[in-house]
């Protein structure tokens, strides 16, 4: 199993459910690894990714990193650097020659810009890989799932599944009600939902789709 890792906006939780799918996979004895192939602003996420993957060398997980917190496109104007997409795609193949599965985390959500005419969407198509997309559980939580699953389909792929975060303890109307509604509205299965800092998923149905 190897899988596109999308998000419905920066900041839903990607690199912890990439990582928590990682342990799952591990756990069942399959060499899952992650590749966060773009991160700007800092290296946290490759770091938490690296060791997920059974302490891989950073660099291997995350071969472009760009200082400034801001879209690639953007910060690598900063920069004076233009991010490749076959520089992206070789840092993938290398992994994925070496291991049963690779996870790969997008930047931010669907349509973000990482170079003049190359978007995330650009990358994923390229790859050609399934497309699992994680939303924050709030409101507008419907709505953005709705869009980024469109446009996957878009693009001419499969969007495999959901995984609905929860990022706070406490819960709405909205929070509470999503998840009985969201893989109907969308289509797509719920592969799991996280409560707030859950440290396991439930192996079922990541295996099934593995």
């Amino acid at each position: 199993m190897s899988a596109f890792v999308t998000g419905t906006d920066t900041g839903v939780g990607k690199t912890y459910v990439t990582c928590l799918i990682l342990a799952t996979l591990r756990n069942a004895g399959i060499d899952a690894v992650g590749y966060k192939p773009v991160a700007c602003g800092d290296r946290a996420d490759a770091t938490l990714l690296a060791a997920a993957s059974g302490n891989l060398a950073r660099d291997e997980v995350n071969p472009v990193f760009l200082k400034p917190a801001l879209a690639p496109l953007v910060a690598g104007m900063l920069e004076n650097r233009s991010i490749a997409l076959a520089e992206l795609l070789q840092g993938y193949q290398y992994l994925a020659a070496r291991h049963a599965s690779v996870l790969v985390e997008g930047v931010g959500g669907w349509e973000v810009p990482l170079a003049a005419g190359l978007r995330v969407s650009d990358l994923a198509v390229a790859l050609a890989l399934p497309v699992i997309v994680v939303a924050a559980n709030r409101l507008g939580c419907l709505n953005h799932v709705l869009l980024t699953v469109n446009a996957i389909r878009a693009r001419g792929l499969r969007c495999a599944g959901l995984i609905l975060n929860q990022l706070g303890d406490e819960m709405d109307p909205a929070m509470i009600t999503n998840k009985g509604v969201l893989e109907d509205l969308a289509g797509v299965p719920l592969l799991a939902h996280l409560i707030h800092q859950q440290d396991d998923l439930e192996a079922a149905p990541l295996l099934q789709f593995a």
